[in-house]
């Protein structure tokens, strides 16, 4: 991961647009905001960008494209030491596609939460850290109603649903029916990891 040598303030950073980036000499890319620093994301496997298409197109058979977001829109996720995420895959709420409208792609604390994220994970023990529990403690905070964490290395996909402040967890692997909220991506683990073939 690059990081930007300088601090920002979370204000500032909300403030920059491309010819700031490029004056500042920003890394280029997919980068989260970090406690005052811009850090640049690393390079996906390529099965990881499969899968998540994979759920988008899904997602995109019945919900409208306004609502949904792939690897593209931030969201803020703590105060206390400013910090954004880049999920693989988002579906927002009505409320909040019409809250973000067309301008900066960064869901900021004062909007809603958006109704789903996806993340899939990537090798290696400090990838398993951040989606497992970081990033877990981080989209309970933000009411995240469902959070999936899909591991094509372990052939499982966790998913966590919100209740009472908290996330349940449910594991899936093979044949087992994933079990969300939404209709559309009642499928098998397997029909996710076939795109591994």
């Amino acid at each position: 991961m690059t990081q930007a040598a300088r601090k920002l303030t979370f204000e500032k950073y909300l403030t920059l647009d491309a010819e700031d980036w490029l004056r500042l000499g920003l890394p280029e890319g997919r980068c989260e905001f970090i406690d005052g620093e811009i850090v640049q994301l690393p390079v996906e496997d390529r099965i990881n960008a499969k899968i998540a298409l994979f759920l988008l197109t899904r997602l995109a058979n019945v919900f409208p494209e306004d609502r949904l977001c792939c690897k593209d829109t931030e969201i803020e996720v703590t105060s206390s030491k400013a910090r954004t995420r880049v999920p693989d895959l988002m579906l927002l709420s009505e409320e909040l596609a019409a809250v973000l409208g067309d301008g900066r792609s960064t869901i900021t604390l004062d909007m809603p939460p958006p109704d789903l994220i996806i993340e899939v994970v990537s090798p290696g023990s400090t990838n398993e850290n951040r989606d497992y529990n970081l990033k877990r403690s981080e989209y309970a905070a933000r009411r995240v109603p469902e959070y999936w964490a899909i591991d094509p290395e372990g052939n499982k996909i966790t998913v966590f649903t919100l209740v009472n402040g908290f996330y349940e967890e449910a594991v899936f692997t093979g044949e087992m029916m994933i079990q969300s909220r939404f209709e559309v991506l009642r499928l098998t683990a397997e029909q996710v990891f076939r795109r591994k073939r």
